[in-house]
């Protein structure tokens, strides 16, 4: 029986990774390195070392050298007033409180960048327990935010569903050992996620409980 929910953040509440992509691929061509959806994909959900020594060797020069981070910083922050919640995202948080469910969420980025989003739009109150880079070693896809945050929820790893937009993300949560629904966005839209893995266009495709049930019912989530 689901008791609970996790949820990852960017991505997958608010599209910040489309937007990140394409401001790291425009700060990076000024300096004639051609950052593909392939390269990008590796950060997503975790650390962005990858995305340094993908630079640097096509380069020779560093990020803080030239000062990519805050080039792109800058850039995403131009346009990040367009910002919305994902669709269905809002109505997913109202249907677990009222199914009584507890809600977490599980994110490698950090507190503050989290809950600065999760103010303006309001939703913030909507969970239980958050887990961010600040409490782990180790980010996803270790699986050390999901089982931190199911530790605090107070339920096992198959009484949960994560939903992720990334590979990372959706491998810590196999990881843990819970359910785990896809949802990914543009970026990740093309990524060869586990076929174990329900799948969902965006949240406005089901229910909640309708995604419970299948969840639920499907035999390759059984557990012994």
């Amino acid at each position: 029986m689901i008791k609970g929910i996790v949820f990852d953040f960017d991505g997958l509440i608010i599209d910040t990774e489309s937007l990140w992509f394409e401001a790291y691929k425009e700060v990076m061509g000024y300096y004639q390195c051609e950052l593909t959806l392939e390269q990008f994909s590796k950060v997503i959900g975790t650390t962005d070392e990858a995305l340094h020594v993908f630079f640097e060797k096509t380069t020779g020069v560093t990020f803080v050298e030239v000062d990519i981070e805050g080039k792109t910083y800058a850039l995403f922050q131009e346009k990040a007033g367009a910002l919305e919640l994902r669709e269905g995202v809002r109505d997913y948080l109202e249907e677990a409180k009222r199914l009584g469910l507890k809600i977490g969420l599980a994110s490698s980025s950090g507190r503050e960048w989290i809950m600065a989003y999760l103010r303006k739009f309001r939703i913030h109150h909507y969970f239980d327990v958050m887990k961010t880079k600040e409490d782990v070693e180790k980010v996803k896809p270790d699986p050390a935010l999901y089982q931190q945050a199911l530790i605090d929820l107070g339920i096992q790893p198959s009484e949960s569903i994560a939903f992720e937009d990334s590979l990372n993300g959706s491998l810590a949560a196999s990881t843990t050992g819970m359910h785990c629904v896809v949802v990914p966005n543009p970026v990740t839209a093309s990524l060869q996620f586990s076929e174990d893995h329900l799948r969902l266009s965006s949240m406005a495709e089901k229910s909640l409980s309708q995604v419970i049930m299948e969840v639920e019912s499907k035999k390759s989530f059984s557990r012994p």
